[in-house]
């Protein structure tokens, strides 16, 4: 649902100072006369009058005394007319920004329920700035070069930085949500080999199974629909010394593309440091580390001298492979795309084998 934003917003302040001149000129006052009644000196009148100058609680008493209204008058005048600025600023800055908001795929996070839709320009930026959790763009030009952002894109894919951090942010949100153990390291080296068994299981199984058995080790997975423009299938990052993050987005819908993705950024929690991003999917990644987290998952997935076994027997229909799958503990879908990526098995081929996933939004 879209929300309809008829707010009226003035593009003009009223100054204290205004309403002081005025006040003067009803009494027949002069500024001269006022800076004698209160002690100011005629050069601050004017600037008060002028609004060169704010009126502070000091000289807010020294009015009142004087001119026979509240203190807290001229304070809230003051403050109105502070904010009253304030806003106008921000209207000229959300102005300036809009042009960012078109980058981040807005339509998509309404549609998942991230955000709320609206039908004004400068109150859905608003909204998507709230979403980021940062008051401004400045902070979000601010926050996404510090990261030490590690990932990998498919040179046919466009890439909008302000979608991935779109897609980020939920998983931040989410994890933020869930309760986990400080994190131990053997504690998950022990969880994979629980959580290597669940691949043969349907979503509605191993997903919670496999978000409980992180969590206990420290490890919160989320599950994030990708958004558009952002090519990725899965990140590793720390949110803090002793809760890790593994999001995945379910890219290729496939179960084989899936457990490798989770096994590959268990790899970078166990292999690599606390302080960078990895995002697979896009560029810019470190090719040694990629290859370090790409061998862990291979073999905690399929075992190497079985593996190697049957790959010299070269016989890869649907029943050995299955056959296969079997007796190391793994889905067929799994052994599936890995021969297909060894280019052993077509990409056209045992397809059927594979599990698939859909989101509900679908």
């Amino acid at each position: 649902m879209v929300r309809q934003t008829n707010e009226f917003r003035p593009d003009y302040a009223v100054a204290p100072g205004e309403v002081l001149g005025e006040e003067l000129e009803v009494r027949g006052m002069t500024q001269q006369e006022l800076a004698k009644r209160t002690g100011l000196t005629p050069k601050h009148i004017v600037s008060l009058v002028q609004a060169k100058s704010s009126i502070t609680p000091e000289t807010a008493i020294k009015l009142e005394r004087a001119l026979g209204m509240p203190a807290v008058y001229w304070l809230n005048l003051e403050s109105q007319y502070q904010e009253a600025l304030a806003r106008i600023r921000e209207e000229a800055r959300l102005e300036r920004d809009l042009g960012w908001l078109r980058r981040v795929p807005v339509s998509m996070m309404a549609k998942l329920g991230w955000i709320e839709r609206t039908n004004d320009a400068k109150a859905q930026l608003v909204e998507v700035l709230r979403f980021f959790g940062i008051a401004s763009v400045s902070q979000w030009n601010d926050l996404w070069p510090s990261l030490n952002v590690a990932y990998r894109q498919h040179n046919h894919h466009e890439i909008f930085p302000e979608a991935v951090s779109a897609w980020l942010r939920r998983g931040e949100i989410e994890a933020s949500q869930m309760t986990c153990a400080p994190f131990d390291k053997a504690l998950f080296r022990e969880a994979l080999d629980k959580i290597r068994s669940l691949t043969t299981e349907r979503p509605e199984f191993f997903v919670p199974r496999l978000q409980t058995l992180c969590a206990a080790a420290g490890v919160a997975v989320v599950f994030v629909p990708a958004l558009p423009k952002t090519g990725v299938s899965g990140a590793t990052r720390w949110l803090s010394a002793n809760k890790a993050i593994i999001q995945l987005s379910l890219r290729y819908r496939t179960d084989d593309h899936l457990w490798f993705t989770f096994f590959h950024e268990a790899g970078h929690i166990l292999l690599h440091g606390k302080k960078e991003l990895f995002l697979e999917g896009t560029n810019g990644l470190d090719a040694v580390k990629e290859a370090e987290a790409n061998n862990f998952a291979e073999q905690e997935l399929l075992p190497r001298a079985q593996l190697s076994d049957f790959v010299k027997q070269g016989q890869f229909g649907k029943a050995t492979i299955v056959a296969f799958a079997k007796m190391v503990g793994i889905s067929p879908g799994i052994v599936v795309g890995h021969l297909q990526h060894r280019q052993l098995l077509a990409r056209s081929h045992c397809n059927d084998l594979k599990q698939t996933f859909r989101w509900d939004h679908e």
